[in-house]
């Protein structure tokens, strides 16, 4: 077997050659750790016993009736689609109106930018700071507008304390999304635009017939990282709230490290990565049926 390429013939045993080292990375870096995650999720593998007994689907059988899963899995679901759902509406708000001409335009995109370079970490840390139910800049701005009248504790109550975590993920992520966004307006043809006022399409019109449908792939692509990025938050929850209080913000990926490191149980820590992995594959696809849609155009 051979392959033609730019007029030359290369053999078959070249060509696997020349992958072969890719398909050597991605074998040790991606399907064989899958490969053992599975293997120790059929095991009872603690470190905390001595002996790692194989337990077919015990496992997952023990996560069906694991209360803390279920709580996790609803928390993680709330917080993903609550905070992705803001930060896809904002950023499309942001991007329409960075995509206009005024003055200062390249400076509010530097100024936008600079939320999403925060690492996670020392977001959650800015947040915790914010948040201080004593000298907290928030308790003190909401008293001062008279929209509260006295210093709230805002990280301890489990459904408010997962709340303000959303709004620490949607001021760091939302910048991301908006720059993605507004790159694919900045893509589409003008003339489309002149030809649509032509008819008489008010701008209402314009953006349902042309802008949304054209920016639909970059739409996909922002939506299921963030969608995946939602699910798999840890250092937010970490620096922020570390899951509490009464696992009210136990993100499902803090909880498998919890289960993981803290109670070393690995091989129940193990199913849980497994139907994670699963939820994320099921809601990448489910993104892409809601949201993709391929646009032909003529650039003319």
């Amino acid at each position: 077997m051979s392959i033609k390429f730019s007029g030359k013939r290369i053999k078959g045993g070249m060509v696997f050659g020349l992958v072969a080292p890719s398909l050597l990375t991605v074998s040790f870096t991606f399907i064989l750790p899958i490969c053992y995650v599975i293997y120790l999720s059929l095991h009872k593998y603690n470190l905390l016993v001595p002996f790692h007994e194989f337990v077919a689907l015990s496992n997952y059988l023990r996560l069906l009736k694991d209360r803390n899963f279920w709580n996790s899995l609803q928390v993680t679901l709330y917080f993903a689609f609550v905070g992705v759902t803001v930060e896809v509406v904002l950023a499309l708000l942001i991007a329409l109106f960075l995509n206009l001409r005024f003055r200062g335009q390249q400076m509010l995109r530097t100024i936008l930018l600079l939320p999403w370079a925060v690492p996670w970490v020392v977001n959650g840390i800015i947040w915790k700071w914010i948040l201080n139910p004593r000298f907290g800049a928030l308790n003190a701005l909401l008293q001062q507008l008279g929209i509260i009248k006295s210093y709230r504790v805002w990280l301890g109550e489990p459904f408010l304390a997962l709340n303000m975590m959303i709004l620490a993920d949607i001021w760091k992520e939302t910048p991301f999304i908006a720059i993605l966004l507004l790159a694919g307006l900045q893509a589409i043809p003008k003339e489309l635009y002149e030809a649509a006022m032509v008819e008489g399409a008010g701008s209402w019109r314009r953006f349902w017939a042309i802008t949304l449908p054209l920016i639909r792939p970059v739409l996909f692509v922002a939506l299921t990282l963030r969608a995946i990025w939602s699910l798999k938050t840890f250092d937010l929850v970490f620096a922020l709230t570390q899951g509490g209080p009464s696992g009210g913000t136990n993100l499902l990926n803090y909880y498998i490290y919890t289960t993981s490191f803290s109670r070393l149980d690995f091989g129940y820590g193990a199913t849980l990565s497994v139907v994670f992995v699963f939820l994320i594959l099921i809601i990448t696809i489910g993104c892409y049926k809601l949201v993709f849609r391929e646009v032909q155009y003529s650039g003319r």
